[in-house]
């Protein structure tokens, strides 16, 4: 696949699948030594191959797997580093270094700096264009409307050498792949591309959304990258309503959008006055009860939603259902980070904590570390540390995994990451053909920790979505979002969880649905769901104090992804709320929000 234009339509798209998945082994195999024979000379990899030949295939792959260590990014950083202050890309790679893409980090602090090379645009267009022949195996007639997907970009920075600096998406939107591609019955959008290419995300979710109301007959499906940024749009719409149906009414465009690309591509598009339409809308928007399946009433001919819905952001599930009378199914599409595009649902169809994506063999060299099968993964992630070195011996290649079992993945890319850890945690459900499929678990580096206890992600979040279904859901509550903290600054320490609660959904109701009892055995709840290491901290050791729970204001989150998004990481298309907070300025923004704070009223049942 090196140096093609891997660009396939159709039923050519789902037959190009088939034959990577069927010679996955053979595909991965082609792929590593590509990359050896092309970055054989560079600094990075001469430092623990030199003095092989890189003509003989089997010396350099040999060389590479008994010698190349498995890396984070603090290892591979000086290398970046040197290359974004002018230093030659030979550094780590033998084409040219185009631009520097940007994580959001959210996740583990800072964002990481990623070498990304021109060819790494066609291999994620490459998985973009399979996107929609899989999804119309499964939902027919997806070429007779349009497609309301809310896309935004970041503003970009430079290096000092004048790399561009930006996220992965942005980087997508503003390539001629995106901007300059062909008209597609399947991928026509209600948002104008000036709209999605805007800097102010303020004016192009007003833009997007309105675009999507005067569309909102042909709409057949929408959705945004993160489930998060689309709830962040229900929001916005519930603010706006009133000015869309002001626009639409006159013909008009609210004088707030003055980037002038935005503007004079919605005045193309908003046409003459229409006040019929702005009458259907406002009859919508304006029922007091409830705004339950509202995205079904606004766009009643859409067949799914479509959105990342896996990890921490399954927390969204409930919300998305809420507002879609779960009616939608909830799509979960593709898997890619900043680093590298991985893999695509086969099964799109399927519930979201069913999803698994089938890894492509042509996107990367992938390998993985071993981290057990059920009950020992928790082990696992207690015994090994992130930065400890992992024996090459250790890792297992992409058709060698074992289903069932757990793993942490690595890649080794083109641009120059060699046996990179990415960090996510995969389970293997299965094969498609020979190329495995995995589910998302979790990001292996964000923990709570005080004394012995270490709560991964997947614990926390297990165990606060039981607590939200069992106490608040009844209550016709909605656990909207939260994140967590260490407090360490009384003795014993104690978990902080941020819980934002949308006690509104049914306002008829006289009486606040979630009480202070309520949110205490919501407290008990969580605790009861947490591993057996934060049980004998709690109860035996006594070195963990009673978890408490923050109630903030309605807004709280939204705030928070303001706070991210503005301190240079994330896009809304990238954000994710950090699951455990650790900047200062984050907390500070939270515990300012603070309505409520919460403590378990007593020990946890095992100790009861």
């Amino acid at each position: 696949m090196d140096g093609k234009k891997l660009e396939y339509k159709g039923g050519e798209a789902v037959k190009e699948l088939e034959r990577l998945t069927r010679k996955a082994g053979e595909v991965q195999e082609e792929i590593l030594r590509k990359i050896l024979a092309r970055n054989w000379g560079t600094e990075y990899l001469n430092k623990y191959m030199g003095g092989g030949d890189s003509r003989v295939v089997s010396v350099s792959v040999s060389q590479f797997k008994n010698r190349v260590p498995v890396i984070t990014y603090k290892h591979i950083r000086p290398y970046i580093l040197r290359i974004a202050n002018g230093e030659d890309s030979t550094l780590i790679t033998a084409h040219p270094i185009t631009e520097m893409l940007c994580s959001s980090g959210t996740s583990a602090g800072e964002p990481k700096l990623m070498p990304s090379i021109a060819e790494d645009l066609d291999r994620r267009t490459f998985l973009y264009n399979l996107i929609m022949p899989i999804m119309n195996q499964h939902v027919p007639g997806l070429d007779e409307g349009k497609a309301m997907y809310l896309y935004f970009v970041k503003a970009e920075m430079s290096t000092p050498c004048g790399l561009p600096a930006r996220t992965v998406l942005t980087s997508y939107y503003k390539s001629s792949h995106f901007k300059h591609r062909p008209h597609d019955p399947f991928n026509d959008f209600t948002s104008p591309d000036a709209a999605i290419l805007c800097y102010d995300s303020d004016q192009s979710m007003y833009c997007q959304l309105l675009a999507g109301l005067i569309h909102r007959q042909r709409v057949l499906r929408l959705g945004a990258v993160f489930a998060s940024a689309l709830l962040r749009a229900i929001s916005f719409l519930e603010r706006h309503w009133r000015d869309f149906c002001r626009d639409i009414r006159a013909g008009e465009l609210d004088d707030g959008i003055t980037d002038s690309g935005c503007r004079s591509a919605m005045l193309d598009l908003i046409g003459p006055p229409d006040p019929d339409l702005a009458e259907e809308i406002e009859d919508i928007c304006s029922q007091t009860t409830s705004w339950k399946g509202i995205i079904c009433r606004l766009w009643p001919n859409a067949k799914y939603i479509e959105a990342v819905v896996t990890g921490s952001m399954s927390q969204y599930v409930p919300a998305l259902k809420y507002y879609s009378d779960e009616k939608l199914p909830l799509v979960c599409p593709m898997y890619a980070s900043s680093e590298c595009y991985f893999g695509v649902n086969v099964n799109p169809l399927c519930e979201p904590s069913e999803v698994s994506f089938t890894l492509l063999p042509n996107m990367a060299y992938f390998e993985f570390i071993p981290l057990g099968e059920n009950g020992s993964l928790l082990m696992d992630f207690e015994e090994e540390d992130e930065e400890e070195e992992v024996p090459q011996s250790k890792l297992v290649d992409l058709v060698h995994v074992q289903v069932g079992c757990y793993y942490e993945l690595v890649v080794t890319t083109f641009s120059g990451l060699n046996r990179y850890r990415i960090g996510d945690v995969l389970q293997v459900t299965g094969f498609h053909n020979h190329a495995p499929q995995f589910r998302f678990i979790c990001r292996r580096n964000v923990v709570l920790s005080i004394d012995n206890d270490k709560t991964n992600e997947e614990d926390l979040h297990r165990s606060i979505t039981a607590a939200a279904r069992r106490l608040l859901e009844p209550r016709h509550a909605l656990l909207v979002e939260y994140t967590s903290y260490a407090d360490t600054s009384s003795v014993p320490g104690h978990y902080v969880i941020y819980w934002e609660i949308n006690n509104t959904i049914h306002p008829q109701d006289q009486e606040p649905p979630v009480s202070a009892e309520v949110v205490e055995e919501c407290c008990i709840a969580v605790e009861e769901g947490l591993d057996y290491v934060y049980r004998r901290c709690r109860t035996n050791d006594k070195s963990v104090g009673p978890l408490e729970i923050r109630v903030v204001k309605a807004g709280t989150f939204e705030k928070l992804m303001d706070l991210f998004i503005a301190q240079g990481g994330a896009s809304i298309n990238q954000y994710k709320t950090p699951r455990c907070v650790k900047s200062k300025a984050a907390l500070k923004l939270l515990n300012a929000n603070v309505s409520a704070c919460y403590f378990s009223p007593r020990d946890p049942a095992w100790n009861a």
